[in-house]
């Protein structure tokens, strides 16, 4: 936990682009996009003006995610070499004014979401910011190598927001949005610790390739990945799918399948002797791999529109 007597010296101000950082904009950017598409994609529509408030506000609540888990693992924070230079650990911010600033926007993204769409949203939006402050930072990712797994579950929650902000509940195509997200998450990160490994172990994270080794991570990756092709292809057959969103998905997740299945062959030998090639690979295609998805629905949804 963020020793709460670190303060930032006395003789530096901290900049916007600091406070900026704190909110970790590309996480935020993933999460704006996500809730977009599923308010875009939802039977009904808002008022532009509306829909304008209600993706500021799940910004918001991801920025306010975000500066809570700066400030409670600012710890571990300076340990990895990855995250050293975020605005707490760094002494850029203080700790005691990231904690304001998580506890503050949380309540104004909660309370404008309410009062700009609809309590069922602005629900869903509290306990994702709860979910990922207290479940996942506090409590469990120190404690359980499935700490990848719970906090998916965080970045999961907002095209479920979006979709709920116009329709006021949830369906069988939302929870297929966030099963997305949520069973993408786990191999995206862990293709990413399998060559940053001395970072969590240095910091007493148990990272899966930290309590059980590279061997189990692969095979994890590899049943995630099957997982999250599966997810794919279901969604790509609901009412928000469509030719666009199922050809993304087979062509996206055969490469994905292909990449799992090469990292689950090699051993540590193998990897280690091309400094993790295969790994690094199908990393950068994680990070393609949910934008291309959701980009396939709206174009799905944008076709539905001309042909209607």
């Amino acid at each position: 936990m963020a020793d709460l007597s670190i303060n930032t010296p006395s003789d530096y101000e901290p900049s916007f682009g600091d406070y900026v950082a704190l909110l970790k904009p590309r996480v935020m950017s993933l999460v704006v996009f996500t809730a977009l598409v599923g308010l875009l994609v939802a039977p009904g529509s808002l008022h532009p003006i509306e829909a304008f408030a209600a993706i500021l506000f799940i910004a918001l609540g991801a920025g306010a995610s975000g500066a809570l888990n700066m400030w409670y693992d600012a710890d571990i924070d300076a340990v990895m070499r990855r995250t050293a230079k975020r605005p707490v650990p760094s002494g850029r911010v203080a700790p005691g004014e990231a904690l304001a600033i998580g506890i503050g926007l949380s309540g104004i993204a909660v309370v404008m979401m309410a009062l700009a769409t609809n309590l069922f949203a602005a629900g869903l939006l509290a306990f994702t910011i709860f979910f990922y402050a207290v479940i996942y930072t506090m409590w469990l990712k120190r404690l359980t190598p499935q700490n990848i797994v719970i906090g998916g579950a965080a970045g999961a929650f907002p095209p479920m927001i979006g979709w709920a902000a116009v329709t006021g509940d949830v369906s069988m195509a939302s929870i297929l949005m966030f099963a997305l997200t949520f069973t993408w998450t786990p191999p995206h990160f862990w293709a990413l610790a399998l060559f940053t490994k001395s970072d969590y172990g240095d910091a007493g994270v148990p990272m899966l390739t930290v309590t059980h080794g590279r061997r189990t991570t692969r095979v994890h990756i590899l049943a995630y990945t099957i997982a999250v092709a599966g997810v794919a292809l279901a969604l790509a057959l609901t009412e928000v799918g469509g030719p666009i969103t199922i050809t993304i998905a087979v062509v996206l997740n055969s490469m994905f399948l292909l990449g799992a299945v090469r990292i689950w062959k090699r051993d540590d030998a193998a990897a280690e002797a091309d400094n993790y090639l295969a790994e690094r690979r199908f990393f950068k295609l994680s990070l393609y791999y949910l934008f291309l998805h959701f980009a396939a629905l709206l174009a799905d949804a944008a076709l539905r529109g001309v042909m209607a």
